[in-house]
């Protein structure tokens, strides 16, 4: 038996000391604790036990150094208690893996279902690793720290994003993390900075109750460690400088990486569900209950975690220093993050603690962080979503642009709003942009599929087509599906042009869909959740992905690229200019048109809609005219100093088309075809889009 010492609740987790290793871990209400440890990963007994009695209590902690010990070591816990409250249940049967654990072992033998009831599961339990806690290697990798304003995300799949027989990536690194380094080239020319990543946390895949495989992640087992299935096992590095390896390449190409993060419930699902880790340690402690000891859910999930908690809040925090400070990631997205603000009995909260640490910690102050803001329970705070440094997934924005193409009423005069940055929406006092704009993202329809399908086709779920939102604003223009009608598809593609236009070229954060880029389906599922398959991946063959599209999307990033002072400033442009002389001659100002010059139809009836932007008194520089109309329309331009040139237009798809429609403009209008946008620059910007492109 390895000699023991007291140990210290601080740091929580496993932390390698000079003498072993020292254990941590939170359980407030229970009257003792055992440790277990494990010869190896695969061992179904463990080959010593301690046990943690009140002289190894401080506070709410737990904790023991055992000498000997080092990396690689594997641990487990019992936890035993005398509560009598429903709120305060013990579970001494279930073998526990560590909230805190860094790396988790014995994926060969683990048994969801082992875990349910009150049967012992040691022979099929989890197992937190012990590792090392360094820090990412800043120095000769440093952040890229993009402004928001200069900031286009990109949406993906770790594990899908590398898969398939075209993917020209070794067959063992697919699906990994060093499998998505060898794609990071595609990424930069394409112009993104930014890659937002499904959640890679550790999670279930046997989370799925139809016997499908849970794909998406949206199922945490852990906060702390990266996804099994994604670590390359016939390699020298470990999990955690894997996850290092392709962090250092995104950042020495300039590329940012944020987490999709799962904060707001866990695997562990309702009262009925497995005993894996945090409940184990006291459900009371990491969940919403009631007085009678009943999850409470506004997850979707079973449970929601219970963020307005101390000890809850501090281990969201260590979360996210361990990916931010020890493995090197840019910022998170909080899945469902609202829930977070949530406090006793689901009240919201004006300050909700977890927000309010999260703003003032330091370590984290220099991190990109976005949440939905949104959940299950019906809270939307957008306006007013209770955190100042968090930048919100604008909800308002996918509707309102989708709607206006799909042809609907009453959509222009919301489409005004979004094409400004959602001002209104964000009753933005300091005209600063708030919003992370997008078409798609993983939870819905992918673009193509957007413009392809009226209703969503997710039977390959096998939910009876019940799951997924029946609510999209697709339209299919007639044939559901794939079609070999020419007009048919032409239409569908130049609505996905006009999409990616609008959302590229309006103020805010712009993020893209894996796979939107080269017209990706989903064959209309609608939620791709159980999906490892072609189904949920993303295409590489080169016969099946829309080359065109792709061009044209380059482009357009290229120009928001190269005219930051109307498509990517950090403010808002107003709609006209003040009498201060000082700032006449620079000050850039939005002027609205319709057909019309400076007569915009805002009636319900209306399709159609234009802006200029000018430079001080000096005419305009800018315009751009969108027709959702059936039919073609002429525009009316506004005066230029110099002469029109079009930079934009998505009725002309061929490399010849483009390079006709790009000479200079002589009349005083323009004829924009049916379901077309069009963006015209006056010389000397046309310029400086010519001149960013030869770089």
């Amino acid at each position: 038996m390895s000699k023991t010492y007291t140990g210290k609740p601080w740091p929580l987790g496993s932390t390698i000391t000079p003498r072993g290793v020292n254990f941590s871990v939170a359980a407030p209400n229970a009257s003792h604790i055992e440790l277990l440890i494990f010869e190896n990963s695969s061992d179904t007994s463990p080959s010593q036990t301690f046990k943690l009695t009140r002289e190894n209590q401080s506070g709410d902690y737990w904790h023991i150094e055992v000498q000997g010990k080092g990396a690689g070591c594997c641990y487990s816990y019992r936890v035993f208690g005398k509560g009598t409250s429903k709120k305060y249940e013990f579970h001494p049967n279930k073998v526990l893996l560590d909230p805190c654990a860094r790396e988790i072992s014995g994926w060969q033998n683990y048994q969801r279902k082992d875990a349910i009831g009150d049967e012992q599961n040691i022979k099929t339990c989890l197992k937190g690793v012990v590792c090392e806690r360094d820090t990412f290697n800043f120095i000769e990798h440093p952040r890229p720290r993009h402004q928001w304003s200069k900031s286009v995300i990109y949406e993906l799949h770790l594990g899908g994003f590398t898969r398939g027989d075209s993917v020209n990536v070794d067959s063992l690194k697919q699906g990994t993390f060093l499998g998505l380094k060898t794609k990071i080239p595609y990424l930069v020319e394409l112009g993104v900075t930014t890659i937002e990543l499904l959640p890679v946390f550790s999670f279930d895949p046997s989370d799925s109750p139809y016997g499908l495989e849970n794909y998406w992640g949206y199922s945490p087992i852990n906060w702390f460690t990266p996804h099994h299935d994604y670590i390359l096992k016939k390699n020298s590095l470990s999990a955690r400088d894997q996850v290092r390896d392709l962090i250092a390449a995104c950042h020495d190409q300039r590329i940012e990486v944020i987490l999709d993060v799962v904060y707001n419930h866990t695997t562990e699902g309702s009262k009925s569900g497995p005993i894996l880790s945090w409940r184990g340690f006291g459900d009371s402690v990491y969940y919403h209950q009631n007085s009678k000891g009943e999850y409470l859910d506004v997850s979707g999930c079973g449970n929601s975690i219970a963020a307005n908690k101390p000890l809850v809040r501090k281990l969201i925090l260590e979360s996210m220093r361990c990916w931010a400070n020890e493995l090197g990631v840019d910022g998170f997205r909080f899945d469902l993050g609202i829930a977070l603000s949530r406090g006793e009995e689901l009240k919201p909260l004006a300050d909700p603690p977890l927000f309010e640490e999260i703003e003032a910690d330091p370590q984290l102050s220099d991190l990109k962080i976005i949440s939905e803001p949104w959940d299950c329970g019906g809270l939307y705070q957008l306006a007013d979503f209770p955190a100042r440094r968090i930048k919100t997934w604008n909800g308002h924005f996918r509707d309102d642009l989708r709607k206006f193409w799909k042809g609907d009423q009453n959509s222009v005069w919301k489409l005004k709003d979004r094409l400004q940055g959602s001002k209104e929406l964000y009753k933005s006092k300091d005209n600063e942009i708030h919003s992370v704009n997008f078409i798609t993202a993983h939870d819905g329809f992918t673009l193509n599929d957007l413009v392809s399908f009226s209703a969503k086709h997710n039977l390959a779920n096998g939910e009876k087509n019940r799951d997924g939102d029946n609510h999209n604003n697709s339209y299919n223009y007639q044939i559901e599906g794939p079609t070999t009608d020419r007009k048919l598809i032409e239409i569908r593609r130049r609505q996905q042009r006009n999409l990616f236009a609008s959302l590229i070229l309006s103020p805010g954060v712009p993020m893209l869909l894996m796979g939107d880029e080269v017209s990706r389906s989903q064959g209309g599922n609608n939620n791709c959740w159980c999906q490892n398959n072609p189904l949920g991946w993303m295409i590489w063959d080169l016969q099946k992905c829309d080359l065109e599209l792709l061009e044209f999307v380059k482009k357009l990033l290229l120009v928001r690229k190269s005219l930051p002072e109307f498509f990517t400033s950090g403010h808002l442009l107003e709609e006209d200019i003040t009498d201060d002389s000082s700032q006449k001659n620079n000050v850039f100002w939005v002027q609205w048109h319709g057909v019309k010059r400076n007569k915009p139809d805002w009636g319900y009836w209306s399709h159609t809609i234009s802006y200029s932007i000018n430079k001080a008194n000096k005419g305009a520089v800018m315009w751009m005219g969108l027709n959702a109309y059936s039919q073609s329309m002429y525009f009316e331009l506004p005066d230029t100093e110099s002469h029109w040139e079009t930079i934009i237009n998505t009725a002309k798809t061929s490399k010849t088309d483009l390079r006709s429609a790009t000479k200079p403009l002589k009349s005083k209008d323009i004829e924009l075809d049916s379901k077309s946008l069009v963006v015209l620059l006056s010389d000397e910007y046309a310029q400086k889009v010519g001149t960013e492109s030869k770089k």
